[in-house]
């Protein structure tokens, strides 16, 4: 079914790294959405009031607030392809986000609101009446819901769109809400408690908590996430195979939503290659590198002093120190100058922030490091700037 309405949306096209293609895939997943939660939400709603349960109508307004996500999720597409302009030179990508971010603060309305309304079917207990068709028909829509679950994370993973995947989890957490309801229709059969009432109450609360990872999932790239580390280990491999390049540091990724990544870096090289070479070299990389890992990558040369057999050697002495220490990920821009008194050793290190200890400040760590080479290497001074790697 998924790929009969892809190849009816996309015809031929599959490259969903294009912003065209993937505008196309999320209003496939949107319009889908909006028509089976519409029909799920009008056929619970009419079950719900036939039987008089709380748990049905919650569940039916549920699935309406999904109807509403996806219209917002297919707005959010739609404004998040405008394309840049002098007020926003980066594009309108993060408006996914805040459109996931609506609908979170909705499901939340929805949960509260629920949770008054439950707890009045508690204190003020209606029976609930049994009737085999509507059941039937409340089974029938947990399978449409596992489909969509299904549905929207293929999509969601063929895109890499946190919304699609988000919906994704929220589908699957309707079937588990959908579940409870049913089970509670047979329970309230057997039994003069206000089971209705309770189950309404759960699913308040599972609406709730939907929301809120809603809010979590979505925050975060506003926010500024940090990029996965397979993705930075690989650009950091790949610029390390261009000619003259002999080191490479403080990369940084900002994200302006999918597909609009910015990258920066700083290369090193040796001092004696002269600018046009360099600049060639550069250039290349920054061209194929970017369209590699679909971003636009600025490199910033870095140029390295004469290495001598003396400073070689010296260099090597130092990683072999500091490497010995787990918190250490790797040093750069070394330089050696020499005074009266002794040699001055400076350099950045990065160090791993999942490695430091708690009550320990950066400026504890730096101290302990430049005791630890002024210890093994004799008349040397040593000054570390220390570069935090999250």
């Amino acid at each position: 079914m998924t790929k009969w309405l892809l190849s009816l949306a996309l015809k031929d096209s599959r490259d969903y790294g294009n912003r065209h293609v993937r505008l196309k895939v999320g209003y496939l997943a949107g319009t889908v959405g909006i028509v089976i939660n519409l029909i799920l939400a009008l056929t619970k709603l009419s079950i719900g009031i036939l039987i008089s349960s709380i748990g049905v109508i919650a569940d039916g307004v549920n699935n309406l607030t999904d109807s509403a996500s996806s219209v917002v999720t297919l707005l959010g597409f739609k404004l998040s392809n405008i394309p840049a302009d002098k007020e926003h030179p980066y594009g309108h990508g993060r408006m996914e986000y805040v459109s996931a971010l609506i609908v979170a603060f909705m499901v939340i309305l929805v949960g509260l609101q629920f949770i008054k309304s439950s707890y009045e079917r508690i204190i003020d207990p209606e029976p609930v009446e049994f009737q085999l068709i509507p059941f039937m028909i409340l089974g029938i829509s947990i399978l449409f819901k596992v489909w969509l679950s299904v549905f929207n994370r293929d999509l969601g993973n063929k895109i890499n769109s946190s919304g699609l995947k988000a919906t994704a989890t929220d589908a699957l957490g309707d079937v588990l809400i959908t579940s409870v309801v049913v089970l509670s229709i047979v329970a309230g059969q057997f039994t003069d408690l206000p089971v209705d009432g309770f189950v309404g109450l759960v699913v308040s609360l599972f609406i709730i908590y939907a929301g809120y990872s809603l809010v979590r999932e979505t925050v975060s790239p506003l926010l500024g996430e940090a990029p996965p580390e397979e993705i930075t280990d690989a650009i950091y491999d790949d610029i390390m195979t261009y000619d003259f390049i002999t080191g490479a540091h403080d990369l940084i990724v900002h994200s302006y939503g999918a597909g609009r990544s910015m990258a920066t870096i700083d290369v090193e090289f040796p001092g004696n290659i002269d600018a046009v070479t360099i600049h060639e070299v550069i250039d290349k990389a920054e061209r194929e590198i970017g369209e590699r890992y679909d971003l636009t990558l600025v490199i910033h040369m870095d140029p390295l002093g004469t290495e001598t057999k003396e400073r070689y050697e010296l260099r090597n002495r130092v990683k072999r120190i500091i490497k010995e220490d787990e918190r250490v990920k790797s040093i750069h821009d070394f330089h050696i100058s020499d005074n009266n008194e002794a040699t001055l050793i400076e350099f950045h290190a990065v160090v791993r922030a999942d490695k430091l200890e708690k009550g320990k400040t950066h400026e504890d760590v730096r101290k302990e490091l430049e005791n630890l080479i002024e210890s093994e290497i004799e008349d040397t001074k040593c000054r570390i700037i220390l570069d935090i790697d999250f």
